[in-house]
């Protein structure tokens, strides 16, 4: 069986307004949510299976995911005795940012080309978890995962995504080809 590609996107008990600006040790997961491609399953996993997403991790071929290198992968790396940033990975947002020069939110990507939207945002996630709504959570963040799944996909099967832009009506057009990239991950 080829490694497993796992899309991500993680929760978090605080925020950076609790523990301060980019105090990524300071931030508590409260959830990790996941996709395997081998098992073609979305799953969710508490902050006492961060074992098994570790495993997860570790042995996958690739890690997929939007805004997880300055966040998801950040907060996650004490939790490991391993470099997540060494395994693999394409960050959509960093991608996008790489070829068109520009940051643009989940949100707008997603209704832009798959027509779905987030269910919430971050900040609330800290509230669901604080008020014990873990159903809610897990709901909330596989959600992103999906979206983030369905981008990807839609990436490599277009080889581009559309771009929303600020003052402007029109969307660009922002190449994103990975091929080189999977192209490595196979070959190592």
């Amino acid at each position: 069986m080829a490694m497993d590609h796992v899309v991500i996107d993680i929760e978090t008990k605080n925020t950076f307004a609790d523990v301060g600006r980019d105090n990524f040790r300071g931030l508590e997961v409260s959830l990790v949510g996941l996709y395997s491609y081998n098992q073609d399953k979305y799953i969710a996993f508490e902050e006492d299976e961060l074992a098994a997403v570790g495993d997860m991790l570790k042995n996958a071929g690739m890690i997929i995911g939007f805004a997880i290198t300055r966040f998801d992968l950040p907060v996650l790396a004490k939790h490991y005795d391993f470099d997540l940033f060494s395994v693999p990975h394409i960050d959509i947002l960093d991608e996008i940012e790489l070829a068109s020069g520009r940051r643009i939110g989940l949100d707008l990507l997603a209704k832009e080309n798959i027509g779905l939207g987030k269910t919430g945002h971050g900040l609330e996630a800290a509230q669901l978890y604080s008020e014990g709504k873990m159903d809610e959570l897990k709901s909330y963040c596989l959600n992103d995962v999906k979206i983030t799944k369905e981008l990807y996909d839609l990436a490599r099967k277009q080889g581009h995504l559309m771009v929303p832009q600020r003052n402007n009506a029109e969307s660009v057009r922002v190449p994103l080809d990975w091929s080189e990239k999977l192209l490595y991950q196979r070959l190592f």
